[in-house]
């Protein structure tokens, strides 16, 4: 063989051996990056954070957890309930971070479990301590495997109701009437009184009385007289609560009947400046369907409201003595009158009227009632410009149709002092004033509180009523 062949060869094979070398670099050089990349690409450690809406765990108490991480992001979540011994699995929360290898995806920086805890969604719970036991993976990598990041909340467990005691009411109330009833609590009772139908009336300490005696003033409702739907009510701060039925019987008094004739004049004046007023009603096309939007569905909405600004009423007394009617007023329609409504000869509506119309002379001054501070005055759905007095302990007053209205909210009015002028805002046939009497937001008949004897044999046991007003 010729030199240069040979050399050419030689070269050739020396070449071929140094190239596994190189290949073998390059490999490691890969593989110590995977090797990196595996080992540090881990999620960092979640910030988990558990809260309670209770301070403690009676028979609902919801639990929230919240979990951040960077990175990846929170791997699966895990909550637990442990009591002794004894483990159970509330919620398991899956979710799949993004590979080692992404540098997309979508991870999840922060997840929020919310979880109720308690007897009636864990029988098996007992009095005592409890732990509620949060696990958050943490996305590791095929070389790398870490614990998940922990976190515990202890909390007490109570499941006994706070005693309750009822001592009767004062005396047998009347269908659509007011009731007074004293009873005694625990110490652990947080929150007591009556309730029936969607009505709360809330029970206060009885002045002067031992410890744990309360009343509540109730308003038995115009369209209901069963006794067995009456509870009293009381509960803790975990929302353990102890029901005791207290009211044997209701004097019956059947609903009045009234009609109502329809015309398109009234309907004309009166409709459009009440949609005027209330933009959040939808046009219904044509004047009598907004006649009936405004009869059916604004009435309802503004008895919910009266319950609402019940709910903030005074706990204490704000008035003395029986409340009093407008002087020389004539009673245009009495409380809880069943209104058929007719449109050219045939029914079209029916409703129920829940106050006392009382006519004097056109813009004729309304004064107070009673006592007390005004809680609202503007206009109110239906009953045009009104105002409302709070007299404490649930009972208010409701004066409606005003023309013109001379208090502002927040202002302590005296009995007999001017709160407006009588007129026709709303949904009056003409000038007058609608009165009503309310306890918790539901109307009651006023004249038992224009009754002196009333409130003396009933109120009288457990407030003091000095003065005339």
């Amino acid at each position: 063989m010729p030199f240069r062949e040979r050399e050419a060869v030689r070269l050739g094979s020396g070449r071929g051996r140094r190239l596994p070398r190189a290949a073998l670099v390059a490999v490691g050089v890969v593989l110590l990056a995977v090797a990196v990349v595996l080992w540090f690409r881990v999620a960092p450690e979640a910030d988990v954070a558990i809260t309670a809406d209770l301070p403690g765990i009676g028979p609902r108490t919801v639990v929230t957890t919240v979990a951040r991480a960077g990175g990846r992001g929170v791997g699966s979540i895990r909550v637990e309930l442990i009591q002794g011994a004894e483990s159970l699995l509330l919620e398991e929360r899956p979710h799949r971070p993004p590979g080692p290898w992404s540098l997309g995806g979508a991870p999840v920086r922060e997840a929020v479990v919310e979880i109720e805890v308690g007897s009636d969604s864990v029988p098996s719970l007992v009095e005592g301590e409890a732990t509620v036991r949060v696990s958050v993976e943490r996305p590791g990598t095929w070389l790398r495997r870490l614990p998940p990041t922990q976190a515990e909340l202890s909390l007490p467990v109570r499941l006994r109701p706070p005693a309750l005691d009822s001592a009767g009411v004062v005396a047998t109330p009347t269908q659509s009437g007011s009731g007074v009833v004293r009873y005694r609590v625990g110490a652990r009772a947080t929150e007591s009184g009556v309730e029936v139908g969607g009505y709360r009336f809330p029970g206060y300490p009885v002045p002067g009385g031992l410890v744990g005696e309360r009343f509540a003033l109730f308003g038995v409702p115009y369209d209901g007289a069963d006794p067995s739907s009456f509870r009293l009510v009381a509960r803790d701060e975990l929302g353990n609560e102890a029901r005791v039925s207290f009211l044997s019987e209701i004097e019956p008094l059947p609903l009045k009947s009234s009609t109502i004739r329809l015309t398109d004049a009234f309907m004309n004046r009166v409709v459009p400046a009440i949609m005027a007023q209330t933009p959040e009603l939808a046009d219904q096309g044509n004047l009598l369907d907004n006649y009936l939007m405004l009869n059916g569905d604004l009435r309802r909405m503004n008895a919910e409201r009266l319950v609402e600004l019940a709910s903030g009423s005074a706990s204490r007394q704000l008035w003395s003595g029986p409340f009093r009617q407008m002087r020389n007023t004539q009673v245009m329609d009495h409380f809880a009158a069943r209104r058929q409504y007719l449109y050219d000869g045939r029914v079209v509506d029916t409703q129920d009227h829940l106050g006392f119309d009382l006519a004097s002379r056109v813009q004729d001054d309304v004064p107070a009632a009673n006592s007390g501070v005004v809680v609202f005055a503007e206009y109110f759905g239906i009953y045009g410009n009104s105002v409302i007095l709070d007299h404490g302990y649930g009972l208010q007053t409701l004066y409606s149709h005003l023309s013109r209205m001379d208090v502002v909210v927040g202002q302590e009015v005296a009995t007999g002092e001017r709160l407006g002028r009588s007129g026709q805002t709303g949904m009056a046939g003409g000038d007058h004033l609608h009165f009503a009497v309310l306890l918790g937001g539901l109307p009651v008949n006023p004249l038992e509180w224009f009754d002196a004897k009333w409130i003396g044999d009933h109120v009288g046991t457990v407030l003091p009523l000095q003065g005339n007003g």
